[in-house]
């Protein structure tokens, strides 16, 4: 593999062209395992930034791609429609929300992220109300792209250089009560009084449900869910959620506004909808939301992706969708979930650790300090796994199918790079 060529050449996310870090030739992955060039394997822990939810080279979903391929692989969604997007929506509105009825398809989840901020502000417009903002969390996350950039932390996310540009909203502090202690009802005070002050500009609620992921990995009390969903109801306000990353199981639940019997006016999905094949997301919305943005002046929703509903996508996604249909997710996801709550209070007492925490298919280890990435990297190839912390959040987020030894070994790696000093900064 010419890695001098990649190193020179190819720009990685989120980092330097100046400074590269190392990039590790992967040549196949099988299952849970992602095969170096040279032969050896490493445990993933990522699922591929979460996405790879039924492991690599699944059988079902390669001959639902090779099946698809032969028959047309793409057409524009615009007048045309075809068996692949009109069975992969049944199946999703199956498993959806039981007030989803309309769904649209696009490319990425911040895409996903975007349509949904647009089907907000033309819901507004079509009612005759002019509400140009959105309340959402400090310490959340939506996507790199403009608008999802707006909606994240301006001050505490990767998106800080990009304050005074983007579109400014409002942020409310993100909820401290973890998943399973005792709800503090303090914790919804600030984001409630943004709404009773600024309710009438307000077009959309955007949030993580009960996870916030690439802003801190953050896991809160199902209540504030539920009182956020109260408070939107009170003054009139849409709620969106965002579960592009907790979404098809990784809470334990199928979509993670379970936890809290909650019901969002739009929902945002994609990563693990194909099972990490290849990118889709879609927005879901209510009649009620869909029939209104409709009935505006435009007299449709204002948007159209190139590659929307693209059939190969589609029938990976609902042979995907298929595999989760039959039940297996949960047991698989209820023992990881097990495993972490066994294992991960070990390292809790380790000096350099600050917190740990975990639900479902999502455990993560808070460090004093931030992670050295190159050091701890190499570390952990070292060590057989494939783990990608960020800052001091140290997670893991396997594929479902990880058996107990695959934990064993992704949680035994982190526990020895927590003992080196090379490891963090």
């Amino acid at each position: 593999m010419d890695l001098a060529f990649d190193r020179e050449h190819i720009w990685h996310p989120y980092t330097s062209t100046l400074t590269p870090l190392t990039c590790y030739p992967i040549v196949g992955a099988c299952g849970v395992h992602l095969e170096l060039e040279g032969g050896n394997k490493l445990i993933d822990g990522m699922s591929s930034w979460w996405s790879t939810i039924h492991g690599y080279n699944h059988p079902v979903l390669n001959d639902a791609a090779k099946s698809q391929i032969d028959k047309m692989s793409h057409v524009m969604f615009g007048g045309i429609t075809h068996d692949p997007a009109i069975n992969l929506c049944k199946k999703l509105l199956n498993l959806a929300p039981s007030n989803m009825e309309h769904v649209f398809l696009a490319d990425s989840g911040s895409v996903a992220v975007e349509v949904s901020l647009k089907m907000a502000l033309q819901y507004w417009h079509a009612k005759g109300q002019n509400r140009p903002k959105f309340l959402t969390l400090r310490n959340g996350y939506h996507g790199d792209t403009f608008a999802a950039m707006s909606v994240t932390d301006p001050d505490n996310s990767m998106h800080s250089l990009y304050k005074g540009f983007l579109p400014e909203h409002l942020f409310a502090d993100s909820p401290k009560t973890g998943f399973s202690e005792p709800w503090d009802a303090t914790n919804i005070s600030d984001f409630e009084l943004q709404l009773k002050t600024h309710h009438k500009d307000i077009a959309a609620v955007i949030l993580e449900p009960i996870v916030q992921g690439a802003g801190g990995m953050n896991i809160y009390h199902p209540q504030f869910l539920s009182e956020v969903r109260n408070l939107c109801d009170k003054y009139d306000v849409l709620l969106i959620l965002d579960e592009i990353a907790t979404g098809f199981g990784r809470t334990g639940k199928m979509f993670a506004c379970e936890h809290a019997n909650v019901l969002p006016d739009i929902l945002c999905v994609g990563k693990a909808i194909t099972g990490g094949y290849m990118t889709l997301s879609a927005t879901l919305t209510s009649k009620h939301v869909a029939d209104t943005v409709c009935g505006g002046e435009a007299g449709c929703f204002m948007h159209g992706p190139t590659f929307m509903a693209n059939p190969l996508a589609c029938a990976v996604a609902d042979a995907s969708l298929g595999l989760l249909e039959d039940g297996s997710w949960s047991q698989q996801v209820s023992t990881i979930e097990a495993q972490f709550s066994e294992k991960l209070p070990d390292l809790e007492h380790h000096a350099r650790v600050k917190n740990v925490r975990w639900v479902g298919a999502i455990g993560v280890v808070e460090t004093h300090e931030n992670v050295d990435m190159e050091s701890i990297q190499k570390h952990f190839v070292d060590h057989g796994v494939w783990i990608r912390p960020f800052m001091n959040r140290i997670y893991l987020m396997p594929p479902y199918i990880s058996k107990p030894e695959h934990i064993e070994k992704l949680i035994g790696a982190i526990s020895s790079a927590l003992d080196l000093d090379s490891c963090f900064k």
